[in-house]
């Protein structure tokens, strides 16, 4: 009969303890004792049954991809270093284990393997380090499992295993066979041995400290219970883990934010609505804009509850172990009863659809009743909540093939049916989803009247004054989706309804043809058009699918919507043209060209054109760490024979700075240099003349520089146009450069601004690189195009022209497109109804 030895109290029960446990399954036992301990020392030899849904794999096979979940890795300890405090309760310590032999399964493939691939570093964290710190010693065999696999910083040094394995939070916790154990098996032991006081001293029991919010210091691990007062859907980060975000409050009336990284998306938190329970273990507080917030650490884990006062304190988690006990019960319901007099929750947060009312903003608890994809952006989802609309409801046509589910209400009931339709970064979510599944869906949009929806041109019937329901792209607000468990409490009264339905209702195929009405006309004319087109090309306008289908060369008069744009900093937009080589190059930052100043100031040399100087000494900053430094005038002699010495001046020696504030007196203002004695104008990486705010770069490959006396003979009037010609510089112009993604339903396309965006702005290039006010104007129209945090259905349509052409890369040829010949109208502003700015 295989035991385990956990000793759960001390001296005289230690035997009685032992007892009752004899006859109880290794697996039904572990699962109790990860509760208490998560270090397991084995006391029958290393042939000891681990639980049957574990199961092992070879430590030359971990890689960072390997999926660990049920994995386990065994070796023999090799190596114990220290055990390293980070704080209170939070510890780290570094092992290395060694495997001696393979799993069966696994012994051919590794016949090649090098033996310093067989050794891995663990790294354990908190609690658990502690626990091995005093449980396990080196030459002990280790079991580990509910690891995470990372790459090894010190693999090239200490000619390990490239990866690491750590260890943290509730899932983790490891078997461990002492080195002796063959020989102290077979010795009796007293109820009092001194072997016992040690086991029992390794195994105490796990005691959280929880903080209150007000009480959170910057730089700190910690755990805390708190309510949620806001949350966001996780969703996809740029990298390869999934966001979410949540706003808690605690007994303490302080509002903490929280935001949560997770590789997994069903490791997020399982929060159904404002007011449920959050329980955080391992958070890091920080200081971010002058308020402490959380963020998850090494060794997270989270367990959430339902915050209706009354109902059954049941944890929600996808940990496979986690510690719950009488007093956590009591700080949920404490929780509960908290907030529940606090008013901090909506009485009604969820609205059926018997109370939707227009242009409302609102939570739907339903069941999915069928589902089609509308096009890249967009899915249908058919739900129902028992309940009628008093308004009418909006038919969306689909293909019967495309649709997933099957109908379920006759005729008479058509109104009990929603048509959602869920776009953006939400698609992906609804896609998983199956019929019959009970939904939440956050901030769902009622939609009244006719409105452009993405889909085919079929025929479809006039439907003003229908009801149409969308879940707008974003995570604002808290929008999203997710599905309901079965047992959650916030679905029984809604089975309970769907249930009074009798099953004929229910399986009415007639329903079917209320299913592919067809919906609204998608000829009706979108609400607002924010651009115009100024050409007069007599052309008919076409979709985005065959402006692609059709090619380059030709023009194309379109109708879409702005998905995106780049570079989402406006300034990075701003380009320099050459006309003559016709290359394009960003404009340089002050930090650049102040930079170049700097290097042109160590030319200390005078100046020998024949040109009237003036050498102004400057004083030293500071004094006594700065060399002094001249700063240098010349006027050509021959403008000041015309009394127009003013309108040209070269400075030598001045930081950016200085120039800048003297450009500020001065039509003209020439930086320039004087190597070997001759004057000559700066690097032409920066600017080549000053004039007032705007500054004027020249072309380093087109330019032929020269400076001499007879300068600038014929030029009545000094600009930057005549300046660069008599200097000899090639002027670059300013230009703005956009990439812009359209769509109209049909599909997408990427398209450039460049030729006519100063037209489409209704501003100069040359302006917005001086002025802030024409950046704005700028910044205006985009945010008008594609409001932050919007979805593309809130965004205003464009008709534009489009000009198709081809280019030709690395010797293939490839379509382009170009907007041309269009303005944007009017300035519109862009409000968004139902929740509070702090709410985003």
């Amino acid at each position: 009969m295989t035991s385990i030895s956990v000793i759960l109290v001390v001296d005289s029960s230690i035997v009685e303890n032992k007892r009752e446990i004899q006859g109880i399954s290794p697996c039904c036992l572990t699962q109790s004792i990860l509760e208490v301990m998560p270090v397991l020392v084995v006391k029958d030899g290393p042939g000891t049954q681990v639980p049957a849904q574990l199961q092992r794999i070879s430590i030359p096979l971990l890689s960072p991809t390997s999926d660990c979940t049920g994995k386990t890795v065994k070796g023999r300890v090799v190596h114990k270093g220290p055990l390293v405090s980070m704080g209170e309760d939070n510890y780290v310590l570094k092992t290395v284990i060694q495997e001696l032999s393979l799993p069966p399964s696994e012994e051919d493939s590794q016949q090649n393997m090098s033996p310093e691939h067989s050794s891995i570093n663990i790294i354990l964290f908190g609690a658990l380090a502690k626990d091995y710190s005093e449980s396990v010693s080196q030459g002990d065999m280790l079991l580990v499992t509910g690891f995470t696999v990372g790459n090894s910083p010190t693999a090239q040094k200490d000619k390990l295993h490239a990866c690491n394995l750590q260890l943290a939070g509730d899932d983790a916790w490891m078997y461990v066979w002492p080195s002796t154990v063959s020989s102290r098996a077979s010795v009796p032991r007293k109820r009092t041995s001194p072997a016992s006081t040690e086991v029992t001293k390794a195994a105490k029991v796990v005691k959280y400290t929880y903080v209150p919010l007000s009480d959170l210091k910057p730089g700190v691990v910690v755990n805390v219970y708190a309510v949620v007062t806001f949350f966001k859907q996780p969703f996809r980060t740029k990298g390869t883990d999934y966001c979410s975000t949540l706003k808690i409050t605690d007994q303490s009336n302080k509002k903490v934010g929280c935001t949560i990284f997770c590789d997994k998306l069903e490791e997020h938190p399982k929060i159904f609505k404002m007011g449920d329970i959050i329980r955080l273990h391992r958070v890091k507080t920080q200081l971010f804009n002058g308020a402490i917030s959380l963020l998850t650490s090494h060794g997270f884990s989270v367990v959430t509850f339902d915050g209706m006062v009354g109902s059954p304190v049941v944890p929600r988690t996808s940990s496979g172990s986690f510690k719950f006990g009488e007093e956590d019960c009591q700080v949920v319901e404490a929780l509960r009863t908290w907030a529940a007099n606090q008013s901090l929750v909506p009485a009604e947060p969820c609205v059926p659809l018997s109370a939707v009312q227009p242009k409302t903003y609102f939570d739907l608890t339903c069941q999915l009743l069928a589902k089609a994809p509308v096009d890249s952006s967009c899915t249908l989802l058919k739900v129902w909540d028992g309940s009628k609309c008093p308004h009418p409801l909006l038919d969306v046509f689909v293909e019967p093939n495309t649709l997933e589910g099957s109908p379920t209400l006759s005729k008479d009931m058509a109104n009990l049916t929603a048509n959602v339709l869920v776009y953006d970064n939400h698609v992906e979510v609804a896609r998983q989803f199956k019929p019959g599944s009970y939904l939440r869906i956050y901030n769902l949009h009622a939609v009244p009247g006719a409105s452009r929806l993405p889909s085919n041109d079929s025929g479809q019937s006039d439907q003003t004054g229908h009801l149409g329901f969308h879940l707008h792209g974003g995570t604002s607000y808290g929008r999203g989706l997710r599905v309901l468990p079965e047992d959650s409490p916030d679905i029984l009264d809604l089975k309970r309804i769907l249930e009074t339905f009798s099953e004929s209702d229910i399986n009415d195929s007639s329903m079917f043809e209320v299913w592919s009405t067809p919906p609204e006309s998608f000829g009706t004319a979108p609400d607002e058009i924010a651009t115009e087109r100024t050409c007069d090309h007599t052309v008919e306008q076409v979709s985005l699918a065959e402006v692609k289908s059709r090619g380059p060369p030709q023009m194309f008069h379109i109708q879409a919507q702005l998905k995106s744009y780049q570079p989402q900093r406006l300034y990075q937009s701003l380009k320099l043209f050459c006309h003559k080589c016709k290359t394009i190059r960003d404009v340089p930052d002050d930090v650049t060209v102040g930079g170049l100043f700097s290097e042109a100031q160590k030319d200390v040399g005078p100046c020998n054109n024949g040109y009237w100087t003036l050498v102004l000494p400057l004083p030293r900053e500071p004094p006594s760490e700065s060399p002094s430094r001249t700063l240098t005038l010349l006027m050509s002699s021959q403008l000041m024979g015309k009394g127009k010495a003013k309108e040209l001046i070269f400075l030598k020696g001045a930081t950016l700075e200085e120039t800048c504030r003297i450009a500020s007196a001065y039509s003209n203002i020439v930086p320039v240099t004087s190597p070997q004695g001759t004057m000559t104008p700066m690097d032409l990486s920066a600017p080549f003349l000053f004039r007032g705010t705007k500054r004027y770069y020249g072309c380093k490959q087109c330019s032929q520089l020269k400076v001499g006396e007879s300068l600038g003979e014929g030029v009545e009037v000094w600009d930057e146009k005549s300046v660069a010609d008599a200097l000899g510089v090639q002027l670059l112009q300013y230009g703005l450069l956009m990439k812009l993604e359209l769509q109209d339903g049909t599909g997408s396309l990427e398209a450039l601004l460049w030729r006519d965006a100063e037209s489409f702005f209704h501003v100069s290039a040359e302006d917005a690189a001086a002025d802030q006010e024409a950046q704005d104007r700028v910044q205006e129209t985009m945010d008008r195009l594609c409001p932050p945090g919007s979805s593309t259905a809130e965004r205003p349509w464009m008709d534009l022209c489009l000009s198709a052409y081809t280019v030709e890369e690395n010797g293939q040829r490839r379509a382009c497109y170009q907007i041309c010949h269009t303005d944007t109208r009017g300035t519109n502003t862009h409000t968004h109804p139902h929740a509070t700015p702090s709410d985003t």
